[in-house]
């Protein structure tokens, strides 16, 4: 590394660059231009148009000044609704700073401001919903009352738990928590399994280490080994065996399918994916296949009764390695989010977007639980792609560059820290809660 490389700069966190700053105005000064604007039009139609014509011409603006403001100020569950898939980030200074990461318990690698990451401009944006629509900033009380009563589980890999996590902290930073229950061991594995309870609403919020969502064995059992063997019809066996106590499930799995693994059906291999070499003579299947396969088995499994229960398909959260080894101390170093067309999507982003559109559709198409079951989409793939300066990047640990500054060191640049980008996920998953059915 050498020379070239030099830590995060703690003094450029204070405003956004000037090469794509992002242009926007307060709400004050938007409502009174706005007001201003339309006050002005109207004025001019009724003034100036020619007689019999201001009737025709003034009711095509009151239709569209109409639908603008039932659609800004719509209830989840109106007749309008918000699309938070797209938008922007916008300059928002201290928006994201909700909790003490350290007080709620969080994976350490995670909580960047305890491991003294210098820069603290992730904080300070907000996500911006396309067409105007607001993103409620996280309401730790509507969002207990929306599940008061109920169980709340995610089920996947280290991404769900990023987002599991960020919600436990949203909520206890506001109301008494108990942590009820914690994997054994330690290390990894205390992060693997747990349940927190919110006793006042008699709300359970557990997360389940399944990072193919359904059974598997091997590498997410044991990270010394190489290859992971996974049941495609069978559920994990931690939350299969408690489904029919969640109320509200959100499954996120991408990135180990990705990496590859030996599918089975039953006892039967039935193809691999990126397997080791004594696996190559096995049929290639790819990741796709596999990746539907899941979602069906888990969908099928939680809507195995008819009690009523959501279902919440979460889409893929890409990593920024930037093309740079995860062992490059500058694989993660931005310090802002990519404004709107500077960063393409990539082809397989949206790829795995699709399939869990696809496989939700299916799942209603299905009358998944004899339509108890609600099944939503959490998609969080564009908000989440626009954020590599989220990342915990180097400052996994305390003290960093005690030491110097090695040649070679791990940048985590797939989760983010906490509090972070991942808590805009949990302000969308309330508002899917709170939408009526």
């Amino acid at each position: 590394m050498g020379a070239s490389y030099q830590p995060l700069d703690p003094h450029n966190h204070h405003k956004p660059s000037t090469k794509n700053p992002p242009c926007f105005l307060s709400k004050p000064v938007y409502t009174l231009l706005a007001c201003g604007f339309i006050s002005l039009a109207l004025l001019h139609l009724l003034c100036c148009s020619p007689a019999g014509t201001q009737r025709p011409a003034f009711s095509p603006l009151l239709q569209n000044i109409n639908n603008t403001y039932s659609f800004v100020s719509s209830v989840p569950g109106g007749d309008e609704s918000c699309n938070y898939s797209d938008g922007r980030w916008v300059w928002s200074p201290g928006y994201a700073r909700r909790y003490n990461a350290t007080a709620c318990n969080v994976k350490e690698s995670h909580d960047c401001l305890r491991n003294e990451r210098p820069d603290t401009g992730y904080l300070d944006w907000r996500w911006q919903p396309a067409g105007g629509c607001p993103l409620p900033a996280f309401d730790a009380a509507a969002f207990l009352a929306a599940v008061r009563g109920r169980h709340v589980a995610f089920i996947g890999d280290s991404m769900a738990r990023n987002q599991a996590q960020s919600l436990v902290c949203l909520l206890a930073s506001a109301f008494p928590s108990r942590l009820v229950y914690r994997g054994g061991g330690g290390g990894q594995s205390r992060h693997n399994f747990w349940r927190y309870a919110f006793p006042a609403h008699v709300v359970t919020v557990s997360f389940y280490w399944n990072p193919f969502i359904v059974k598997a064995t091997g590498k997410p059992e044991d990270e010394s080994v190489r290859e992971s063997h996974v049941h495609l019809d069978t559920p994990g066996d931690g939350w299969g065996a408690d489904a029919d106590t969640i109320d509200v499930a959100v499954l996120g799995a991408s990135h180990w399918l990705l990496n590859g693994a030996i599918y089975y059906n039953g006892s039967e291999a039935i193809g691999a994916h990126n397997a080791p070499p004594e696996f190559s003579n096995y049929t290639g299947v790819g990741y796709a296949w596999p990746l539907r396969m899941a979602y069906r088995t888990a969908v099928a499994r939680l809507s195995s009764s008819r009690r009523p229960r959501t279902v919440v398909l979460a889409t893929f959260s890409p990593a920024h390695f930037e093309g740079r080894p995860s062992d490059s101390p500058t694989a993660c170093t931005k310090m802002e989010p990519y404004g709107e067309g500077e960063k393409e999507l990539d082809w397989i982003c949206r790829e795995l977007r699709d399939i869990v559109y696809d496989e939700a559709e299916a799942a209603r198409a299905r009358g998944a639980g004899g339509g108890a079951t609600r099944i939503e989409v959490l998609d969080v793939t564009k908000l989440a792609a626009m954020r590599p300066d989220g990342h915990p990047s180097v400052y996994m640990h305390r003290d960093t560059f005690a030491h110097g500054v090695p040649e070679r060191m791990y940048s985590d640049c797939l989760h983010f820290c906490l509090p972070g980008p991942v808590d805009t996920f949990n302000e969308i998953l309330l508002q899917i809660l709170r939408k009526r059915r």
